[in-house]
């Protein structure tokens, strides 16, 4: 893969992209590729499967007019090879950008790749979602959280909503599960502080795929006890319709 075909298809999936951010997205996928070989960072290997799936994907939301600030701060969730905190920092250099995964290893790539392309608006965590959501200094403190091909809307919604900021926005990449997730998806939000608002389909040319972003928007502070505690949002996912009274958020 060069960068001339990185260009090419950004330009076709409606994505503005110089010559410099698809050079840096070429180096990025030839350490990807490196540090694959070594560690478990990706199982998609197809050139241009790994194009859709991790660049195009991860930067669809700037095709979407404010989505994405040219400023302020991002933490992205569950990171993993960097999808899609790390083209987002590359095509947004204003925005301090936040990588957050629970797999030291991850990290070290990361750090690879933000020194290798001279990103100084990076910074790595390492931390599970629901600890680090505790601590002060990330607690509401974010304009944007993000989060791909992490868990159903109730759990994104309960690891990504505690870093925003009221105001701010979480913003999760689905799939076709999505109809499905969606009304307990709601019902997590609101007992977070937050609300689902529309999803936005995304095209992928030459595609048949599903893909679609959901925001939700952070209307007033998550109550303290949000996040609880390492690996309870997965297991009990909130808002389903046995533990849910609406009377449960006017208590807290």
């Amino acid at each position: 893969m060069n960068a001339e075909i990185i260009r090419a298809r950004l330009t076709e999936c409606g994505l503005a992209c110089d010559a410099a951010q698809a050079e840096a997205l070429c180096r990025y996928h030839a350490l990807l590729l490196d540090w694959n070989t070594r560690m478990d960072l990706t199982a998609v290997t197809d050139e241009q499967d790994m194009l859709d799936r991790h660049y195009v994907d991860s930067l669809l939301p700037l095709a979407v007019p404010g989505l994405i600030p040219e400023t302020g701060s991002l933490i992205d969730v569950g990171t993993g090879a960097g999808f899609p905190g790390m083209p987002l920092a590359i095509f947004r250099p204003g925005l301090r950008v936040t990588l957050l995964d629970a797999q030291q290893k991850r990290l070290s790539f990361l750090r690879a790749v933000a020194d290798e392309l001279g990103l100084d608006n990076i910074t790595l965590l390492h931390a599970r979602a629901e600890d680090a959501a505790r601590d002060p200094a990330c607690r509401e403190r974010f304009d944007l959280a993000t989060a791909r091909a992490v868990a159903a809307v109730p759990v994104l919604a309960e690891y990504l909503l505690p870093f925003v900021s009221p105001g701010g926005l979480a913003l999760c990449w689905k799939g076709p599960a999505l109809a499905e997730e969606l009304p307990q998806g709601r019902r997590a939000a609101l007992i977070l502080g937050g609300r689902v608002e529309e999803a936005i389909p995304c095209a992928f040319p030459g595609r048949d795929w599903q893909h679609s972003l959901l925001p939700i928007r952070k209307t007033t502070p998550t109550p303290k006890k949000y996040p609880r505690k390492a690996g309870t949002p997965g297991r009990e996912p909130l808002g389903s319709t046995i533990a849910y009274k609406p009377m449960d958020k006017m208590r807290q």
